[in-house]
């Protein structure tokens, strides 16, 4: 029998949206660098690549124009190669691994590169197209479905009720966590330093200039305490939603090489593991943090799996109070639940994340030893979705 195995992982530093080293970085270079990088680590023949499959939550802009196509091309990938885009918000880059993985194992495709993308810095705010964005009908049948994230994270803290304690505590965990794995190299075999052009303002003179700066680490880690965090207001009044306990806007891009297992044991490359089932799940678009307690049932019952069998979870950190929710309903222990602390912390660039996260579970559950991982993760518009891969 044919497995989907992913035989190599990379990713950029995460950089802060608008003020960090890749705000006016095009997508086909955030993409191109990652694509490069998994070929090199695999050691094998560009030309085994069949496809590109890059996930992106904004297809558009500087992202857009099938930039999945744009990518194989600027990682230099010969023409031969091709590419597609794909968008489920959040999870975009999860479910470009999953498509890739299907693709192989159904249709004999030797080698993929699948991951995400996101550049918040060059796709939002004056950058995004805001013509006819949205649908009539829905506005007024179904208007939730346009609620900011950030609304429906309040709508779980309230329905749940999910203290602005409880989340600041996690808010906390999380950055701390991230920072003793960074202190212990445990992101070195995951991250590519990248050299780039960053465009910033003289805060004296006012002069627009543009620099080149050389990133090797992620820019969102700070130094928090919990007098810091119980400091920081609301975004919205009377709410307890705040930048120390909701994921940072981040810019990055994170991708795998798959390669057909036969393939990979012919090549006598050695995989970091096996895919082995993807599922996603809807739910009410008022609480879509909600949406992994769905998803990792139907996972775990299709793949014939326990929850006792998984080693290790990765839940992106879009909100706290999702994650927290999310893992009371699910029972996951928290010696097992992002060990190395998550989008919190580290910045979550919407299409990049989950193959970031599939990357680093793969890596961290090598370290310990575990056989399985569960990646998940909640989708705008009111979704989930979650992946199981075996560990190598």
């Amino acid at each position: 029998m044919v497995d989907a195995v992913i035989v190599s992982s990379a990713r950029t530093p995460i950089g802060k949206a608008y003020r960090g080293a890749f705000n006016i970085t095009h997508g086909a270079q955030l993409g191109a660098w990652v694509t490069e990088s998994v070929v090199e680590r695999a050691g094998i023949d560009p030309a085994i690549v069949e496809d590109v499959m890059m996930g992106t939550a904004r297809p558009e802009g500087a992202t857009g124009g099938n930039i999945a196509r744009q990518i194989a091309l600027r990682a230099r990938l010969p023409d031969s190669v091709s590419g597609v885009t794909i968008n489920r918000f959040c999870s975009s880059g999860l479910q470009a691994i999953a498509m890739a993985a299907q693709q192989i194992v159904m249709e004999k495709t030797p080698a993929i590169v699948a991951g995400g993308l996101e550049s918040v810095s060059l796709t939002t705010n004056e950058h995004m197209n805001t013509h006819f964005l949205r649908d009539q009908w829905i506005l007024e049948n179904q208007p939730d479905l346009y609620m900011p994230m950030l609304e429906t994270a309040e709508v779980v803290a309230n329905r749940y009720g999910i203290s602005r304690e409880e989340q600041d505590i996690y808010g906390l965990r999380s950055q701390k966590r991230v920072t003793a794995a960074r202190d212990a190299g445990l992101f070195k075999d995951e991250i590519i330093p990248v050299t780039t052009i960053k465009q910033e303002k003289d805060k004296e003179s006012g002069e627009i200039r543009k620099v080149e700066v050389t990133v090797e680490h992620d820019e969102g880690i700070r130094d928090t305490t919990a007098e810091g965090l119980a400091g920081l207001k609301p975004v919205i009044d009377g709410g307890s939603i705040t930048a120390g306990n909701a994921s940072q806007l981040s810019d990055g891009a994170a991708a795998c090489l798959l390669m057909n297992s036969k393939l990979a044991e012919k090549q006598n490359i050695e995989p970091l593991g096996i895919y082995r089932g993807f599922t996603v799940a809807g739910c009410k678009p008022d609480e879509m943090g909600i949406g992994p307690v769905y998803a990792v049932p139907r996972l775990l019952q299709r793949a014939g799996i326990r929850m006792e069998d998984v080693g290790l979870w990765e839940l992106n950190e879009a909100f706290a109070v999702q994650v927290l929710y999310c893992q009371k309903q699910l029972q996951i222990p928290d010696d097992i639940l992002n060990v190395n602390g998550g989008s919190i912390a580290i910045g979550h660039p919407f299409g990049m994340s989950g193959a970031r996260m599939v990357g680093h579970a793969l890596m961290e559950g090598k370290r310990r030893g575990v056989k399985y991982v569960v990646v998940t993760m909640c989708i705008g518009g009111g979704m989930g979705a979650a992946g199981l891969f075996e560990v190598v």
